[in-house]
Parts: structure tokens; sequence; C-alpha cells
């Protein structure tokens, strides 16, 4: 027996386990030190067996001294080991082992209890806010006013005391708005949300600041599914677990089996081993269930192995047996790791319930109970409130506070608001003995002193040798870059598609550049091109970078939750992404550079190659690094896309490239020093052209022609031409054109690698600042428009519809129709084969029941809606669906109601608008308007909705609670009309119990009304459950357990159970009592589906659905014969999405203001940079540029149209498609039209802020034609914009496509490559089908036409002419036939000819094949045309998509 020399707290390795024995067991105050025992002591339940029996073998291993047997522990990992019975309390045996090898070494306790005193919450009061909107962000005064008007406070949490001591769980209940989750927060020490916390907060003696070290040991799980969706739970565990190793082991067990024997035993312990190799995924990518999703979060959470753990309704879409096996699992963590839990949940189990310690009430943020578990439920009655037989005591706790709830006995008079409630309290004889009990501890400091002195060696011992012991982190620096590099490669490859659409993307590029500058001369011909194939080369790996952005903001609520659990610092995250983006830059530089550097026909030599290679690599390594600081240093997406398109504008124009140096004015051209481009740019020119000799010749030879073949009297009007030579010395050539120099070349890569490793410091400055800084949910409400609007809103607003009760009520949702379904099986090809989700399911529902669908989380409920629904897209359905004996019609999805578990809404409506469009879209167009209008007046009273009619849905944290989310999301299906069935996929999940119970009572009105209720359920209450008529009740694999009434009291089902030896206790809830036996722990291991199908009531079902469906075949069916697919006619949905559309756009002024903002900026620093251009052959050049400029407008807006097109098309997609709400064309027109009104603004705001800056022409011909065309440059690019998003899968997908379509059309427009430049093979058909050639010619021929053209000296041509010949006379015939003007006409040798190869802009124009002024409104005309091109190609793309989805193959 001994430790290491060097930590006198490590277990070394080869220590012998001590053994000794006691029949007592261990005791409940007895802790464990360090390890993950908690999890192990979790599996030691008897509801946790099989992974006790894993466990053991393991144990007896480490018994047996030194040799443990390493790989049968490996062996065990591949699935579950049987042993012997006798083996099953190895627990007892194994906690005494360790506790006295704990205490024989000497190990410290690491357990923290909490104390709170005085403790309140203030916010910002945001309990109602007005929206902003585009014209309200105009109203300058109000913002003053409001700048001015001090932010008024909102007290969260009332001053609050209590104490939850180590060992002990605190169960904080309360409806939402009490404050539990701003105090679970504070209790963790996560203060950021709020604005100022008052009161005492200490950690065994700790406060909050000093707690601040050591926040990986006090954590909170929110109620949000924080996680990367593309990674496996397989590798989300590993993950945590790798950054949670403790230094301290069992012996003979390295980090890596440690891990995996941890990883499988919390996989197994919440019941999601099965998961391992699947995605978690989420909303739109498919992955784990909602409740094995909720679960890998508790999974998550446990890994971090904290010493106090806060749990935010944790218990959310997880069944009863799950949510009761996972308090469980907190208890036994709570007992034997003396650890500190505190939990809010909603609609707790009365067995959830008494496995606390402590209960806190709160109500409006005031405490009305803190105390002991037992004595809450007599406070209250006791006070007078009366608590049902069998009922929730939680429900009944947080039921007090509500009138319409609560019973009260006679005679009694108790309190009606919070603050009574909290004065009786306060006066109570409870509160005085907590008080004293924290009294007592306090003034113990010795006790706590030596508790915090032990928790802080613990903390310490546990951290890897490397790690400073003044962090909160567990690994070492080196290991948090080895686990986030490992886990930056599996996004990736999670993402395959992704991956290689970028790499595709960058071949074809190359291959298309490569083409265009196919082979470039080696004379003055191919100068320009030269260049400007080096400056592609460049610019287009650097806008691959731009995704950056996007990714920074995906992934960044991830890496504030693992910076909160101390898994690594956030800044590692920045080195992994640099550690990951070199094999990737590397393998998509090689085939690019390959491609396109041989294609063009560059310098052919190898040491020109690598360094265009290494240039390249750094640049591109630049680019990204800047694009993740913006993305890092930004607070919000729209506000990183505004930056990210002005810095990129920016740096494109400051290069060197589009301005020369020379050309730049003096109040921009410090740009030019700053610019990592230029620095990138300049390297590869000048690697390329030193040493290189360019012969002058095409339009650079002054005279050409037939009659001028002597080079004697020709002269170069090439900068760095010399006088009497036709050959341009390439250094001479970028000197006086760019101020390039060569010895520049590697000063220039240093300059790239400090501005990459300044971008990287500042990205990982702008990670370690980001903070979870959202504050409470608040309701967001419609901001009416200005005077003059609500004038007009008034003057023409139709009579509101009268509601008329009788013809309006409850009969309006009545139906006739019997839906069944027999046989139904269900199928998905997954890896390695199919998989069954549902097997033989069989049932109906009929109109007044009210039928419950229940099972384990996994088991296919919401599988088995979406296949009733006909909501599949995929796999293969076999069996019946009938509507009254028959099979469904085309208007059955919008005939039949379906809330699904995800509440998906218009995030800028209002709750009445989206009603009111439900109605309209959905209810047939035999139903007049006013009917419709009317009918929803009667949905929102019915839902209690008038008071928030008018607030906007808005997203969770800022908009409707997730109970007003909830009652919306079953108000737009009612307020369709169904008239089959309304499915609803667990319409209680995360509310509390009141909402739940109110939630149910409606539903039980619908059924009570004539309309047929299909409902899953998770965790109902007994009064919950006694709402539903019958129960179908599915075991895992989609199979049947039972279906059929639930009976008065839940008899018929508990006797069916007891009849096959499962009776349900007295004092049992039937719904969690059958879900256990189904699949928990009481289930014993039998088949449940075989005794169905064997049980008489089985053979009953089969017979009166036989009978049913005959019986309905021989009457006349219930429903409508309505044979169309969608309600209303197709110039109506056009007509209402187009103008919910629009509103939304209205709504949206962060996308409107960036999009103007962008505009401005980009035209005044356009306008700026050309200021006043001038009449030189090199001013040309610039009316080339800052035209061609224009276009990179686009990129920066399309970077912000692209998720908003996702986001709204997958709402489209999840919801109203699948519910026939309209059609995919009428989204397509409503995104277009919405759209057309602020693309003609921001057309305009370009114009007047660039066209008079750089000077051109007055006339208000010309300036019209150039506004016109810029207005349709904006449909054209927005039309490219979204018909990539129209199919593109994602966000990164349409990312990514962007630059590469964009790219091409920028390379094949005649900027880059003059039109005689272009190889024959693009030259004939990729140049006329490019739009931008169009939009570049209908934008420079009129206002250079008549331009006059007077060179500069260096830009003159000079020669001697013949003799006996003046420059006029010799050189009359090239300027007939070319054009250009000589300086004095008159001169003779020996003096020099001085030619202007241009006089006027025509004659630069026709060297563009420009050759003609009407090719000006041509090509106006053509951009025209390519913008209807544009828009027909969203709606072809959209219905390619559309097509593409519907693949269900239903098996006859």
């Amino acid at each position: 027996m001994g430790t290491s020399n060097e930590d006198p707290y490590e277990m070394d390795s080869k220590t012998e386990v001590g053994s000794s024995s006691s029949e007592d067991g261990p005791r409940p105050d007895e802790s464990s030190w360090g390890e993950p025992r908690a999890v192990y002591e979790h599996t030691a339940t008897a509801h946790l067996q099989e992974m006790s029996r894993v466990l053991s073998q393991h144990s007896q291993r480490s018994r047996r001294g030194s040799q443990y047997d390493i790989e049968s522990a490996s062996h065990k990992r591949k699935g579950s080991v049987e042993v012997p019975a006798e083996e099953e309390n190895w627990l007892e045996n194994r906690l005494l082992e360790y506790t006295e090898n704990k205490k024989k070494h000497r190990h410290p306790d690491k357990a923290l209890g909490i104390t709170f005193r005085d403790l309140s919450i203030t916010g910002v009061s945001a309990d109602s806010v007005l929206g902003t909107t585009v014209l309200s962000a105009l109203d300058i005064v109000d913002h003053i006013q409001t700048a001015r008007r001090p932010k008024p406070s909102k007290t969260i949490i009332h001053p609050v005391s209590g104490q939850v001591a180590a060992g002990e769980m605190l169960l904080v209940l309360g409806r939402p708005g009490s404050g539990c989750t701003s105090l679970l927060k504070v209790l963790a020490n996560r203060r950021e949300s709020f604005k100022d916390v008052y009161g005492e907060v200490t950690y065994a003696g700790m406060d909050h600041k000093e707690a601040g070290r050591y926040r990986g040991q006090i954590v909170i799980n929110s109620e949000e599914e924080l996680h990367f969706p593309t990674l496996t739970v397989g590798q989300t565990m590993d993950f945590a677990l790798a950054l949670k190793t403790p230094r301290l082991r069992f012996p003979g067990v390295t980090s890596d089996e440690f891990n995996q024997i941890l990883k499988e035993t919390i996989l197994k312990m919440f019941a999601i081993s099965h998961t391992t190799d699947t995605k978690v995924g989420n909303e739109y990518i498919r992955g784990v269930s909602g409740g094995e999703r909720k679960r890998v979060s508790i999974s998550e959470v446990v890994a971090t192995r904290a010493t106090c753990m806060c749990w935010d309704n944790s218990t959310r879409g997880l069944d009863a047996s799950t949510a009761l096996d996972y308090t469980k699992c907190l208890r036994i963590l709570t007992d034997i790791m003396k650890s500190t839990n505190i939990v809010t949940l909603y609609q707790a189990g009365n067995k959830i319930y008494e496995l606390f310690d402590k209960i806190m009430v709160l109500d409006g943020g005031r405490t009305i109970f803190f105390g002991p578990q037992p004595l809450a439920r007599p406070y209250f009655e006791e006070m007078g409130f009366v608590c049902a037989p069998g009922a929730n005591v939680a429900d009944f706790l947080t039921g007090v506070t509500v009138k319409s709830e609560r019973e009260v006995r006679p005679g009694y008079t108790v309190p009606d608001n919070a603050e009574e409630f909290e004065q009786r309290w306060l006066q109570s004889e409870i509160y005085r003995q907590q008080m004293q009990e924290m009294e007592n501890r306090d003034n113990d400091p010795g006790l706590k002193e030596e508790a915090l002195k032990e928790f802080k060696m613990a903390a310490v011992a546990e951290k890897a040798k490397r790690t400073p012991k003044l962090e909160p982190y567990t690994a070492s620096l080196g290991k948090q870059i080895k686990a986030c590099t490992t886990r930056q490669f599996q996004l990736m490859w999670g993402d395959k598609a992704s991956i290689m659409m970028k790499q595709g993307s960058t071949v074809i590029q190359a291959l298309i550049a490569g083409s265009l500058f196919y082979n470039l001369p080696p004379d003055t011909s191919g100068l320009f091109t030269r260049g400007g194939a080096l400056f592609f080369a460049f610019l287009y790996n650097a806008l691959l970078g731009m995704t950056e952005v996007t990714e920074s903001f995906v992934g960044r609520p991830v890496m504030i939750k693992h910076s909160q659990f101390a898994f690594y610092r956030p800044s590692v995250l920045a080195i992994a992404q640099v550690v990951t983006d070199i094999p990737v830059l590397l393998f998509q530089l090689t085939h690019f550079s390959l491609v396109i550097y041989f294609m063009v026909g560059l310098k052919m030599n190898a040491g020109n190659f690598f360094i265009f290679y290494f240039v390249l690599f750094c640049g591109t390594m630049c680019m990204t690094a800047f694009f993740r600081m913006i993305g890092a240093l930004s607070g919000t997406f729209d506000g990183a896309s505004k930056v990210a398109g002005l810095g990129l504008t920016a740096l494109i124009m400051y290069n060197g490239y589009l301005i020369s140096k020379p050309s730049m004015h003096p109040w921009l051209s410090w740009i030019f020093w700053i610019d990592p481009i230029h620095y990138g740019y300049e390297a590869l020119m000048v690697n390329e052209f030193h040493n290189m000799k360019f012969p002058c010749v095409g339009i650079s030879l002054t005279p050409r022609g037939p009659s001028y073949l002597n080079s004697q009297y020709q002269g170069c009007g090439v900068p760095g031409a010399q006088e009497g030579s036709l050959v341009v010395d390439g250094d001479e050539y970028l000197a006086l054109s760019f101020e390039y120099y060569h010895v520049h070349l590697w000063r220039n890569v240093g300059i790239l690698l400090g501005f990459w490793a300044l971008f990287l410091v500042l990205t990982m400055i702008g990670m370690e600042r980001q903070k979870d800084i959202r504050a409470g949910a608040s309701l967001v409400f419609r901001r009416p428009g200005p005077w003059f609007v609500r004038k007009l809103k008034h003057l023409f607003a139709k009579k509101a519809p009268v509601i008329d009760e009788k013809s309006n009520g409850t009969k309006l949702i009545q139906n006739k129709a019997v839906f069944t379904w027999d046989n139904l099986c269900y199928t998905v090809n997954v890896p390695g084969g199919t998989r069954q989700l549902l097997d033989d399911v069989k049932g109906w529902v009929k109109p007044g029941q009210l039928t419950a669908l229940m099972g384990s989380s996994g088991a296919g409920k919401t599988t088995l809606l979406d296949v009733l629904a006909q909501r599949k897209d995929f796999g293969v359905i076999t069996g019946e669906i009938l509507i009254d004996g028959r099979p469904p019609n085309v208007s059955f999805q919008r005939s039949a109601g379906y809330c699904e578990q995800l509440d998906i809404h218009e995030s800028t409506a209002t709750v009445r608008e989206a009603l009111e469009f439900s109605a309209l879209l959905r209810q047939p167009r035999t139903v007049s308007e006013a009917d419709k209008l009317a009918y929803v007046e009667v949905i929102i009273d019915l839902l209690e909705m008038r008071d928030i009619e008018h607030a906007l849905i808005g997203t969770p944290g800022a908009g409707l609670t997730v109970e007003q989310r909830k009652r919306l999301t079953i108000g737009v299906e009612l307020a369709a009309k169904p008239e089959i069935v309304i499915f609803l996929d667990e319409p209680t999940s995360g509310l509390d119990g009141q909402s739940a119970f109110s939630t149910l009572r409606f539903m039980r009105k619908l059924a009570e009304a004539g309309q047929s209720v299909l409902c899953t359920i998770h965790q109902p209450s007994q009064s919950l459950f006694a709402q539903f008529d019958n129960l179908l009740l599915l075991a895992r694999g989609g199979k049947t357990v039972y279906f059929g009434e639930t009976g008065e009291k839940s008899q018929t089902l508990n006797s069916y159970f007891a009849r096959h030896g499962a009776p349900c206790p007295a004092d049992a809830n039937p719904a969690e009592h059958m879900i256990d036996v189904v699949s928990g722990h009481s289930s014993q291991g039998r088949d449940w589906n075989q005794i169905w199908l064997e049980s008489p009531e089985y053979q009953a079902v089969c017979a009166e659905l036989k009978a049913m469906k005959q019986d309905l075949l021989s009457r006349e069916p219930s429903t409508s014969e309505d044979q169309h697919e969608f309600a209303m006619p197709l110039w109506y949905q056009c007509k209402l999405v187009a103008k919910r559309t629009s509103v939304a756009l209205y709504r949206n002024n962060d996308y409107i203001s960036n999009k103007y903002m962008l505009h401005i900026a980009s035209a005044l620093f356009n306008g700026f940079t050309f200021w006043q251009i001038g009449d030189k052959v090199q001013d040309l050049q610039n009316v080339l540029f800052t035209v061609f400029n224009f276009i990179f407008v686009s990129p920066g807006v399309i970077n912000q149209l692209q998720p908003l097109f996702l986001s709204r098309r997958d709402i489209f997609e999840a919801r109203e498609k699948k519910s026939k709400m309209y059609s995919w064309k009428a989204f397509v027109f409503g995104l277009i039209v919405a759209e057309i009104p602020y693309l003609i603004l921001c057309g305009i705001l370009y114009f007047v802020c660039w066209y008079y800056t750089v000077g051109f022409p007055n006339k208000a011909g010309i300036a019209g034609a150039i506004v016109f065309q810029m207005v349709l440059f904006e449909f054209l690019y927005t039309g490219i914009g979204q018909f990539i998003s129209a199919y593109a899968p994602n966000e990164y997908f349409a990312s990514l496509t962007t630059p590469l379509l964009m790219g091409t059309l920028v390379s094949f427009c005649g900027v880059l490559v003059p039109y005689d430049g272009i190889q024959p093979f693009w030259r004939y058909w990729m140049y006329y089908l490019d739009p931008f050639n169009y939009l570049m010619g209908g934008l420079l021929v009129l206002p250079l036409w008549d331009k006059k053209v007077h060179c500069a000296k260096e830009e003159l041509a000079r020669f001697l002419p013949p003799v006996n010949q003046t420059c006029g006379t010799y050189l009359s015939t090239f300027i007939g036939e070319f054009g250009g003007y000589v300086v004095d006409p008159e001169m003779k040798a020996p003096g020099v000819c001085e030619v202007c190869k241009y006089s006027k802009g025509s004659d630069y124009l026709k060297t563009i094949n420009l050759s003609k002024e009407m090719y000006g409104w041509r090509d106006i005309g053509i951009t025209a045309l390519f913008c209807v091109t544009s828009y027909c190609m969203v709606f072809l793309l959209m219905k390619l998509r559309s097509k593409k989805t519907k693949s269900a193959k239903a098996a006859e």
C-alpha cells in the first residue's frame, strides 16, 4: 500500500485496494470522493441491476490486487454480462472498501453545501415591449427619448433565505414566471443575465466570486437541448468524459478505459445505450427522439462529476418511468457522493416528490414555503387548502396560488396573493426553525472551514498535473486542444455533404478559372489577365472563409454551455479550429493550385510554384481567421454579417488590383497598409513577374496594323516600357503600375502570418468574453404604425365580424368521421439494414372520444402520429388507414389537425395573425371569409388568449412563453376547423401542472363537443390521466401492449394488468404504473406485446375493428367529398402568403436595416475611393472597376438573405406544407414579392450615394438608365441567392454554393479577362450567358461613350517618326482605324511622337466588346430578362425540392 511521492492524494496505479465487509452496508452520510462513484452507485439500485452486474465484475477484479484484468474489462464493453446473483450486492462491500481506503490515504471529501441569505434578483423590466419595425427604426425622437429614459427594473426574486446541505436534494416548485429558473441560475453562480443580485450566496463559506474558480463543480442543466446535432451520442459523451477525467482512478485502469466504462455506465443508466452511434439531431436533422435527447443532456451533466448540480425542468419530454428513474439516480448520487442537487420540475409525480429532502415553493418571486419535504403538504393543509386523494402533491403546492384551481375548506381564510402567502410563511414556526438551523450551522466555523479545505484539496487533486490550481478546468491545456480538435474533425465528418461540396466546388472553380485564363501569353496582352488570374486565386479561397461567420454563431450556445461546465477554455476552441484548418486547407489548396497554376501557365519553376502555394495557404488561413474573428467579436449574426460585408468590400478594393496604389486618394489609402489581401496579392504578383520580359503586342503597340511593320517607328504604351524598346520589364511594370517590389515578397509573408496571429488572438479574446446573457421571457407586442398609417387603416378598416355564439360555438368543431388504422407497420432504412419502428398497430378514434397514446421514450408514439397524419416523407408504410372505412382523399392532410411537439411558428406574426392565417387558408373555400374570422374569435376566447392576441410570437425568451406557444399551436390547428381528427403530440410537455390540466380540460371540451382527439402524453398525473376515454399503449419497437377503454378511475386498465400479474397499488398513479410495468423495472423481462396478442381483449379489438369497417362502408361517408388538395385557390394563397411575408420583413428591422446600411456604406466607400474620376487612360480603368465594385455588394446581402429564406423554408416544410396550408408556389411568390420595395429602395440609395461622388454625367437620360440598371441588379442577385437557398439542404451548403456561382459569373463578365482574352471554348457561350456581362455593359456604355480622354505623361507611347514625315501624317491611318490622338501632329524627327491610344471613351469600350452606343440599352433589357430568369429558377428549384421530399413508399 503506498502513495505517489508527487501528490499525497494521488493513488498509485499499483496500489492494492484493501478489503473489508459489513452487514450494515454504507451509511447515508458517508461519501466517496473524487471518483465518478456517483454514477456507479446509481447503477446499484434494483432498477439498474444490469449495469451493476457489469461494474461488479470490474470491481471484483480490482479487489484481486495488482492482477487487474484489463483484457476482461475491454471484453465487458462488448455487451452485458451475466453474473451470479450473489454478486449483485457488490456495491455495499465495494463502498466500504473504498471508504476505508480513502480514510487510510487521507483523501478529502468533495462536498459543498449552499447557503443563501436575503437573496434577491433584479432584471430589466421587460414584461411587455413593443417590437421594432422598419419605420420605427427611423423614429429618431423615440430613440432619443428611449436612450434618455432609465431602464426600469423588475424584482424577479424577492428576498429569500435557505440552505441546502451537502447530501441534500431541494425541489423548487412554482408556476411559470415565479422565478424558479432565475433562482437556479444564481445558485449555480450564473449571474450574467441579471441586472443586480443582492444578498449573500455562499458555498461552504466561499462567496460567489471565489466560487467562480470552481465553476466546473457548480453547474446547471438548462431546459434547452444544446448539442451539435451531427455528432453521435457516443461522440458527445466521449468529449465530455475526456475533459473531466480525474487524475485519481481505479487501480490499473487507464484514462481511456476509465472513460469507456463510465460512458457505458451512464448510457445504460439512462437507457440510451442503443443510441451510441446515432446522431443527436435537432428539429431539422434526424437523430434520437426528443426524450432521448433530453437524457443525453442529463448524461452530459452527470459526466461533469460536479459537486453542486442544478436541474431546470430536466424531465421535460421524459415518460413517467424514465423521469422517476432519473430522479432516483439523483437521489443515489446525492446520498453516496454527498453532492448537492437543486431541481425544478413540472408535473412531478408523488414518487418523484418523495425522493427530495427539502421543498421550496415560489409565487411571483416570493417564497411561500421552504423546509423539509414531509412538512410541505401539512403546512398548506393546516392553512385551509384541500389536497385531493391521489393528487400530485407537487401540483397541489403550486395550485394553492391559483384561485380557479385550489380548493379551500369551509370556514378558512386563505391568502389571496403572493405577498399574503409570504407574510404567512415569515410568521410560521417552520420558517423560524429553518432560520435557526442555518444559524446553528453558521455558528460552527470550524466545521465549515474543514469542509471547504477538503473540497479545495479534492478539487485540486483531481486536476491534471499541468492544469493550474486556480483554474476551474480538470484537463490540461494540451488535452483540451486535443479533445476540441478531435471534435472539430468529427463535426466535419458528420456533415460529409458540406465537406464534399466545399472540395468539389473548389475543384470546379479551379477548372473554370484555369480554362478562363488558359495558357496566358507571355507578352503584354497577358499582363492584365495574369494579374487577374492571381487576384482570383487569392480572392476565391479568401471568400470561402466567409462561412466562418455563420459557423461561429451555430456553435456558440454549445461553447458557452461547455465553458460553464469547465470542459475547456473558450479560446482553446479557436486553437482547435486552426489545427483543423491546416490539413483541410492543405488538401483544398493542393488540388486548387495544381489545377489553376499549370492551366493558366504561370512560371514553370518549382520554386515559384511552391511560393505561390505557400502564399495562398498563408492568405487563406489569414482570411479564415479574419472572418472567424468577426463572428467571435460580434454579438449578433446580423451585426457580424454587416461587418463582414463591409470589411470584405474594403479589403477587396484596397488590395491594389481594383485601384492601384498611385490612384488612391489620401483619405482612404491607409486601408491599403492594413489590408492582408494586399500583402498576399503583392507577394503573388512579384513572385510571378520578377525577372520576366513581356514583348509589346496588340493594343499595347502604337501604331499597329499592316502599314506599321517597322518596329523602329513604334512605341509601347505600357508602364515599364522604355523609349525605343518594345519589351516591358515585369519588375518595372509592377513598380510603376502598383508600387509592388520583389524585395517585399518574404516581408509580406511575414506580415500575413502576423495578421493571422493577430486575428487568432482577437478571436480567442472574443470567445473568452462571450457569455450567456439571455434574460427571462418577455412579451413583444405589435408596434402601431405611424399616425398617417393608423389613419388610413381606420378609414379603410373592415367591420369586425359579428360573433354569433350560437352558430360559431362549439358545434362548429364537431365531426362525425371515424378514423381507423389496421396492421400498420413502418420501416426505415438504417446503416446496415432496416429498422421497424411500428409493428402491426391497430386501433381507432371515434367522435367524442379522447384517446391517449402512451409508451416509454422511443416507443414510437410520435412516429405513429406522423404516419397516421401522413407526415412521413421517407420509409415504407404498410397497412390500412381509413376514414369512415374508406382511404383518405387528397384533402386529408389539411382536414386533420396535427399539433406537433415542436411549436414551430412564424416569429414575427402576432397570435391573432397566426390564427387568422390558418383559418383563411385551411377552412373550406365554401366558408365565407367573415365566418372564418368569426371562428377565430371563438378560438381566441376558448384558449383564453384575448390578452395576448396582439403579441408577437417571437422566439423562446423574447416572445410567448412555452405554455402560450403550446396553446397557440393547438389554436392554429383548431382554427382550421378539422373535420376528421385532431392529433396532438405531447401538448402538456414543458407545462406546469395547472397549465397541463387546463390544456387537458380544453381537449376534454373538444371531445365532448364531438371532436375526435388522439394525443400522446408524458408523465400524466392521476387527474390528467382520468380525462382520457381510451388508451393505446406502445412498447419499444412500436409494438402494441394495450388498446381499449381506461374505465372509471382506470379500473378497466388496472384489471387487465392485474390479471397478468402486475396489479396497480392503491396509492399509485395508473399511468406511471403501466409504463413501469411495460418498459420499466417492473416488466420482469416479460413480453407484454405477446401477452396482448394472446389476450381476449386483443381478439375483441380485432373483431370490433372488422365489424366497424364493414358498418362504415355500408353508410354514407360523414366527411365532405372535397377533392381540392388545398382549401383555397392559388391566387388567394399567393395574396395571403405575400401579405404575411411582407409584414414579417417590415417587422424584421435588423434584416432591412442591415441591407440598407450595407448599400449606403458600400456606395459611399466606393464613391469616395473613386472620387471624381478624371479623364486619363487609367481613369477609364477606374470607371470599369468602380462599376465592377458594385457587384460586390451582393455577397454580403446574400449572406443575410439566405438564412432568412432557409428559416422560412424550414417552417413551411416542417408544418405548413405537411398540413396542406398553401402551395410551394405561393411560398416562393410571397418571398419574392415581399422583397420588391426594399430592393428598389436599395438600388436608389446606392445610386444616390455613389453616382455623383464618382463624377458621372449629370444628364437625366444617362442617370435614369443607370439607376434603372442598378435596381435590376438588386433583383438579379436576390433571385440568385434565393434559388440557391431554394434547393440547398442547409445554410452551410448555401454559403458554399454562393461563392462558386458568384465567382464564376464574375470571372466571365469581361472584367478580369477582356472579351478577346477569353478562351474560345467559353467566349462564344459562357460570356453571353453571364448576366454580369450585361450588367457591366448597361452601366459602362452610357456614361463613358462620349467621354473625352487626355493621357497622362506616363501613359503616352513615345517613338521616332520616319524621316521627313510628321507624327500626324505617319499616324493618320492608325488614328482613323483605332482612335486616339497625337499630342503634337506637326512633330518631326528627331523629335519624338507622343501618342495617346484613346481619344474618347468609345475607343476604350470597343476594346472590351462594347462597340456601339446602343449596346447600353440593349444590355439593360437583357439584364431585365435575366432577372425574370433568376426568379423562374427559384420556382423551378423549389419545385424539384418539393418533388424530392415526397418519397415515402406505401405498400399495397
